[in-house]
């Protein structure tokens, strides 16, 4: 009988050895404690707390490298619209004093088309967001940007222009200027109702959660400033005033360079006006870069908490690779030698049988 119970707790032994044995197969395996927070017994509610954090990190990082990506975008569109301007505000020296006839034909010409290419700028998308449309990032800011030359304020603009003569400089500049910075709907500006009279018309930049109580504003919207004010000759927008410039110009025919002081006065203020978009512009494209660095910088903080985080649940949740095969094969020599003390066991008790 005694032989008997031996040889049961030598198997009973065997039995829990090739279960450790197979615990520590799979752990080599998967790098691995277990496939359950319960191989983890105390340290299971830590590594939960861990990786909801890492992966709340990880959301932060995710939506910076979206934002990014359209900062980045929107960063190109006014380096381009920037051009423009400072294309025009130099070329209006060539209206200056004795203009010949075909240069403001071409210059007119060419700011219809300017209009237009400033018009699709502005309606820039991003994996069907409209980058300058605020919160409205389904619907165009400018709804018809082609036809933005035959539109309310551009025609009304050109049609004020040809009403210049050689003393009424002062109320085509501003009854011009008013046309450009007009906040009216109904199609008497090339934006957008939301933009105009909806929520687009008080509500603040768009803006990305950078930590749990803090944002940062990256946003610009088509028919204002993001983050400057604009300075000089301005209707108080660098797009209004650049449209304005531009349509100003387009309205422009040769005969009007006979006109004298007023014209001189029209062409200088026009001048003004451009020139303080190319400012505003310059500003909003600096200030748009620190927003883009401090994207950069907050994403890659992110990240490094993420790392610190990962570290510490592999530290609660992997094994010790070296010392799991350690005890692997400490483990499987006692196995080994229990199966030897059963073998001699049941020898022994056949033995005293016989």
């Amino acid at each position: 009988m005694n032989g008997i119970n031996l040889t049961g707790r030598i198997d009973q032994n065997a039995i829990f050895l090739r279960e450790r044995l197979t615990q520590l197969g799979e752990q080599i395996s998967t790098g691995r404690k277990g496939s359950s927070y319960a191989a983890l017994r105390s340290d299971a509610p830590k590594s939960m707390d861990l990786r909801a954090e890492i992966t709340r990190r990880e959301a932060y990082q995710s939506t910076f490298g979206q934002t990014l990506s359209k900062v980045q975008i929107t960063q190109d569109v006014l380096d381009r619209i920037g051009a423009i301007a400072e294309k025009f505000t130099a070329g209006t020296a060539k209206l200056l004093g004795a203009a010949k006839p075909e240069e403001i034909q071409i210059q007119a010409g060419q700011a219809k088309a300017a209009l237009v290419e400033v018009a699709n700028l502005l309606n820039e998308n991003y994996l069907g967001e409209y980058l300058f449309g605020g919160s409205n990032t389904h619907e165009a800011p400018i709804p018809n940007p082609d036809e933005i030359v035959t539109g309310f304020m551009v025609a009304g603009i050109t049609a004020e222009v040809g009403s210049l003569n050689g003393t009424n400089a002062a109320s085509v500049l501003g009854a011009t200027k008013t046309l450009a910075a007009s906040g009216a709907d109904g199609g008497e500006t090339p934006f957008s109702d939301f933009l105009q009279t909806g929520l687009g018309a008080t509500e603040g930049r768009r803006n990305v959660l950078s930590s749990d109580n803090e944002r940062i504003d990256y946003g610009i919207l088509a028919n204002k400033n993001g983050a400057v004010v604009s300075d000089g000759e301005t209707t108080g927008s660098w797009a209004r005033d650049l449209l304005l410039g531009l349509a100003r110009i387009a309205g422009l025919t040769p005969e009007k360079s006979q006109l004298g002081a007023s014209y001189t006065t029209f062409i200088t203020t026009t001048r003004q006006g451009l020139q303080s978009s190319v400012d505003a512009l310059a500003l909003e494209r600096g200030a748009l870069g620190v927003t883009e660095a401090r994207l950069e910088s907050t994403k890659n903080f992110q990240a490094s908490v993420t790392t610190s985080l990962t570290l510490q649940v592999s530290e609660i949740e992997e094994v010790d690779m070296a010392k799991t095969i350690s005890f692997l094969q400490a483990t499987q020599t006692q196995l080994e030698a229990s199966y030897r003390a059963m073998a001699i066991s049941q020898q022994l008790s056949l033995t005293r049988f016989l």
